[in-house]
């Protein structure tokens, strides 16, 4: 891309949305997505239940912790993926070489925190369902609790790799337009 900084055109370009949505970063996004919506979503559905009282626990071993960190590390990734999806849409229209820097560092950090998350909520749910006693009642919330720990296992590998692509995306397109100013073409 000729004037290109941090992954886009010159500021003002148009938006094509097929282009947009065959971006590596925009998949993965929408992936991490889906997985934070599965996470979350069988959690706050079928991840508590009552054994012996008429109170809802947490099935990871009545430990409410376990459910509590799943559900806000899965939300606060839902409306993280949509923050940065409205970024990537709006980030051709960023004039600031600056804020196009930041914007990308901002993905590249939060996207490697996330995936540490990921794996923190992974090995937390792991570990407390490995402990839960073995009831009727956890029988029927064991499909929703293992695609919990699946899906927060698949969200390490997609923040992860989001990291790398913002990585990238920052050390390929910076350091780039500093070799094309020092090469001449031929």
């Amino acid at each position: 891309m000729e004037g290109a900084s941090f992954g886009a055109g010159r500021a003002g370009g148009g938006f094509e949305p097929i282009e947009f949505l065959k971006l590596p970063q925009t998949i993965l996004r929408i992936v991490s997505w889906v997985f934070s919506v599965v996470v979350f979503g069988s959690i706050i559905n079928e991840g508590y239940i009552n054994i012996d009282s008429p109170e809802l626990h947490c099935v990871y071993n009545k430990h409410e912790g376990a459910c509590n960190y799943a559900i806000s590390v899965g939300i606060i990734a839902f409306f993280a993926c949509v923050f940065f999806i409205i970024l990537d849409i709006n980030f051709p229209q960023i004039s600031s070489v600056k804020d196009r820097k930041r914007a990308v560092m901002l993905d590249m950090g939060f996207s490697g925190l996330w995936s540490f998350l990921w794996f923190v909520c992974f090995c937390f749910l792991a570990n407390q369902w490995q402990r839960t006693a073995n009831h009727p009642q956890v029988d029927q919330a064991a499909d929703a609790a293992r695609a919990a720990i699946a899906f927060s296992f698949f969200s390490i590998i997609s923040w992860a790799y989001l990291s790398l692509v913002a990585m990238d995306r920052f050390k390929h397109l910076t350091f780039g337009e500093e070799e094309q100013r020092i090469t001449p073409n031929p």
